[in-house]
This record gives C-alpha cells, structure tokens and sequence, in this order.
C-alpha cells in the first residue's frame, strides 16, 4: 500500500471508530434517550415550524438592523410565538446601544448620457436625500487622510465616487461549493480552526471560502477611510471612521456613493457607513450600488462625460429609546431548574437583503428547537433557555451585555450566583447549510461526550467533532458564542455546510428566503433540540473550560 492510500485508510478507520458505539462507551461517553430523539426526529422532520419562523423574521419583518422598528416588530411576533409554545419568562432584556435605523425608500438611475437604474441600498445609519435630487458625479477616491486636502472645497452638491473602481474578474468557479462528504468532514475536524460561524476546523463558510471578487473585505483593502472598508468600524477604526465622516460632513457632497466592499453581478455585500452613537459625526447620504453601475460611472466621468443622476432615499432613524434589546424565554427544569442550557442566534441583520442567512437561520432554529422540546412534554432537568440576541452585527455587543450582567463583568470576573449554575450555550450562526460538525469548546471530555451524543444521529451528516484543545478567547468577537468563552463560561458553536454563505448571501442584497433550503434548516433544529436536551437532562453539567483572570482593561467591544 502505498502512502497515499495508507492515509486515506488511516482516516477512514478513524472515522469507523469514531462513530462506532464501542469507542463511544470505551471513551466513557453518554448513554442517550433514544425514545426522546425518536421524539425530536418526528417533531423537526415531520411537523416543522422552521421555515415558518423564517418566513416571519425575513419576509414580513425584513431587515432588522439593530434597535429599529423592523426589529422591535420581528421580536414582538418572537415573544408571542415563544408564548403560545408554552415558554415562560418569555421577555425583552435590554441594553444600551444607541439610534435604531432602516430603509424607507430607495431609488436611484442614471438618467443621461443614457437611462440606466441602480440597483443598490443606503448604508446604514446615513441620512436620506432631501426628496428627489438631482446631481453630478465627481470621482474622488480617498485612500488616506492626506487626500482630504486634495479634495476640500470641490465637492460640494456632487455625487462623490470614494473608491476607485471595483476590480471584477470572470467567476470560474461555482459560488456554491457541494457539500464535503462525511469522510471529508472528519478529515477537516483535524485542521486549524477556521473562519466565523464555521464553528469547528476549516468549516464550509469559513473566511477561506470568501470573497470571488478579490477586492477584499472589510478592513483589508488598501483604501483605510472608505466608508464601506470602515463598515464593520470597531474600537480600533472607529477614529478613523468618524474623521472620513467629520470630513464629509464639511465638504457637504450631496450623496456619496461605493460599490461595496465585495459582490458583482448585482450582488452587493455592504453594511454601514454612520453610526449609531448619537455623539459621532453624521455623514452625507451613502449608498452602495452595483459593481458595474458604479465602474461605468468611474469610466465616463474618466472620459470627460459628466453623467446626470437621480436619486431618492428616505431612511428612518428610531431615536426614542437607545437601549437595544435581546428576545429571552424559557422551559423551566425540574430538579435542577437553576441550573441552565441555553441556545441562540442573533435576530439583528443588515439591510441589503432580508437577514434570512444572518442569521434568520440561526433564530429560526433555535426557535424550532425549544418548540420542539416543549411540545415534547419530557421533563427535563435543567432549565433551557433560549435568547435571540441583538447587535451581534455591531460587534457581538447583545449576548456580551447579557453575560456581564448575569454571569460576571470580564474587568473584575467577580461571579454573579448564576455563574455557577450555567451549563452550556449552543450558537447557531453559520448560514443555511445543515450542521456537519460541532466544536468542543477547547475541552477533551467534552469532545468525547458530544461524540456520544452524535453517534445516534450520523444518519443526519453530522459527524464531526473538533476544538478539543483549549484556547482562550482573548476578546468576544464573530458570534455570540465568543462573548460566553470570553469568561470562562462553554460558547459551543457548530460547523455548518458553506452552501453560499460566504461567496453571495453573507451581508448582501442576495441574503434573502429563496437562498434557504428547507431540509438543512430542519436538520439543523433536529441537531440543536437534540444537543439542549442532552444537556439539559444528563446527571451532571458539561465540564468546564478554564476561568480567565481579571483583565482590568478588557473592552467588550474591541
């Protein structure tokens, strides 16, 4: 046998043992209910409320950007479904944030030297356009703060084009990747962790699987004062971005225009240009439109043709109440009702599309998972929780407000009594593929119970589990799961099916229902109830990553 093959029948065996009931006891892992997942299976495959709940969150609600009236409405009709379930302690925990904001009206053409219509959205947190204007563009990339000199007083009243032209290339390979077969997935469950959401070692949908344009996503192209480059702005560009935006502000454009940060075809990946903080500088209407549109703009003003354009964008700011929220309920324990197992997803989304695979997925599921466990009737132990957490997309802020506040604040990890008492917390935030894998949380015990938990359920692909090494979450970050291991506490996540997540829907106008399939998102509530029950009904808690030391200068949201 030659090498090669000595390897791929290395792996294959590994995987045989793995999932074989004999390692499982050998490795002391949990007997399971098999009449409960008997149970769980009819409930997710046979009786799905999944892609109804999604249908609500994205195509009633639409977008919901963080602490606006879309979100509110989205969480009013989340409470009332978690009530009607039987939940209980169903209700708003909030925290502070800032303006909320969303989309009125868009519309945007150019008119001459001949019609063509945008196809685009404002970025969030930018103001509107005074009614139907009419303008002019000017092409003036900014690549850096000495080019502010360059451009003072010359472009007032003008359509400001801040980026240099998109480099788009031929797509030459297919934006959705087949699903790895379950050898391969246990043959990932060996490499480096890979990117956000993917929830295990280079997990489908991972940051390597992003970006076909090549121009770079936020924060990694060349131009540092973009407004879209700045469009996930964190502690570290938040400077930065205020002052492109003071700049701005003075030289009074009439609407500055990018062609987003990724996307072509008409698919445009942006997210915001403002800010929530009502103290930061507010910038000229911006608005992100397609690739092309935007390139053929750059081309004819570089020809000496100056465009006519039009454009009307109304935009809605919620200035009331500054204090953003997450969608909390519960199905109380048993005999160990103060002890808790939660689940989650964030409910916050962009603007562009409909929020359906970031992360109306993540909450769709979560919700069909605690149905499906209170349907059941099946006492259970420990109380479940589940949280619809909010602001995840400003910078995971939700689900940190929310565990400083119940569990211990990271300056001081001075524990509340809850501390103690929590178990675990399974994140979904991964897209629409099914779940193929789940994360240890950096715990070999863990690992090796979570296999156990697996083996029953191989038929559904999941079959992998990895991050059995510790390593400390140094700043909460990607998803909510990172604001629990943050202090000590188990953020599990799961490894999921890339599908196209990363390559069209990932904070986009194409991140919408149609780009869910129905039979992942069931599988993946069949996961997710299955995982909480276990939890929440075995003898003991889940065993515990290790509990970080005070860090007097820790900042939730770097």
């Amino acid at each position: 046998m030659n090498l090669h093959r000595f390897k791929q029948a290395a792996v294959a065996t590994a995987a045989v043992l793995l999932l074989s009931p004999a390692f499982a006891q050998q490795q002391t892992g949990d007997k399971v209910d098999l009449d409960a997942l008997a149970q769980i299976k009819h409930e997710a495959l046979e009786n799905s409320h999944v892609m109804e709940n999604l249908f609500w969150m994205s195509e009633v609600y639409g977008p919901r950007v963080n602490n606006s009236p879309n979100h509110m409405a989205a969480a009013e009709w989340a409470m009332k479904q978690m009530k009607e379930w039987g939940l209980q302690n169903v209700h708003l925990e909030y925290w502070p944030f800032g303006y909320g904001w969303q989309i009125k009206k868009f519309y945007g053409a150019m008119e001459s030297p001949a019609y063509a219509a945008f196809t685009g959205f404002p970025l969030a947190w930018t103001p509107g356009t005074p009614g139907v204007i009419n303008v002019e563009p000017i092409f003036a990339p900014i690549h850096s703060e000495e080019d502010f000199a360059k451009w003072h007083g010359k472009l007032k009243g003008k359509a400001v084009l801040i980026f240099d032209p998109a480099k788009l290339t031929l797509h030459t390979r297919a934006e959705a990747q087949p699903s790895p077969t379950d050898e391969e997935i246990l043959a990932r469950a060996g490499q480096p962790r890979g990117g956000r959401g993917a929830g295990g070692p280079g997990g489908p949908g991972g940051a390597a699987d992003r970006d076909p344009s090549g121009r770079g996503r936020p924060g990694e192209g060349t131009q540092e004062f973009s407004p879209t480059s700045l469009a996930l702005a964190n502690a570290k560009n938040h400077d930065l971005r205020n002052k492109m935006n003071k700049f701005l502000h003075d030289e009074q454009p009439a609407i500055v225009l990018t062609p987003g940060y990724n996307g072509d075809r008409g698919t445009i990946f942006s997210t915001y240009g403002g800010s929530e903080n009502p103290n930061d500088p507010v910038p000229p209407p911006m608005v992100a439109i397609g690739a092309e549109q935007y390139n053929r703009l750059v081309r004819l003003t570089q020809h000496n043709i100056t465009p006519k354009l039009t454009f009307d964008v109304q935009v809605e700011y919620q200035k009331k109440n500054q204090n953003a929220f997450n969608v909390i309920g519960e199905i109380p324990g048993t005999t160990k009702k103060d002890e808790v197992v939660m689940l989650g997803g964030h409910f916050d989304s962009w603007q562009g599309g409909t929020g359906a695979t970031d992360n109306g997925t993540g909450s769709s599921v979560a919700m069909e998972a605690v149905r499906i466990l209170a349907t059941m009737h099946k006492p259970m132990a420990r109380t479940v929780r589940v949280a619809l957490w909010g602001g995840e997309e400003e910078g995971v802020y939700g689900s940190t407000a929310y565990v400083q506040k119940h569990f211990a604040p990271r300056t001081t990890m001075v524990k509340t009594p809850e501390y103690d008492k929590f178990d675990v917390y399974f994140n979904d935030d991964g897209g629409a593929g099914r779940f193929r894998g789940v994360s240890a949380g950096g715990s070999k015990e863990m690992g090796t119970i979570f296999q156990s938990w697996i083996e029953p359920i191989k038929d559904q692909h999941i079959v992998a589990v990895s991050g059995t090494e510790f390593r400390p979450t140094l700043s909460p970050g990607g998803t909510d799961s990172t604001a629990f291991s943050w202090i000590g506490l188990n953020g599990i996540s799961f490894m999921q099916d890339g599908l196209e997540y990363g390559t069209l829907t990932h904070h986009s106008n194409a991140d919408t229902y149609d780009r869910v399939p129905a039979a992942d998102v069931q599988q993946g509530s069949l996961v997710e109830a299955w995982f909480a029950y276990n939890a929440a009904t075995r003898k003991d808690m889940l065993p515990r990553i290790p509990t970080p030391a005070p860090d007097p200068n820790a900042n939730a949201h770097e």
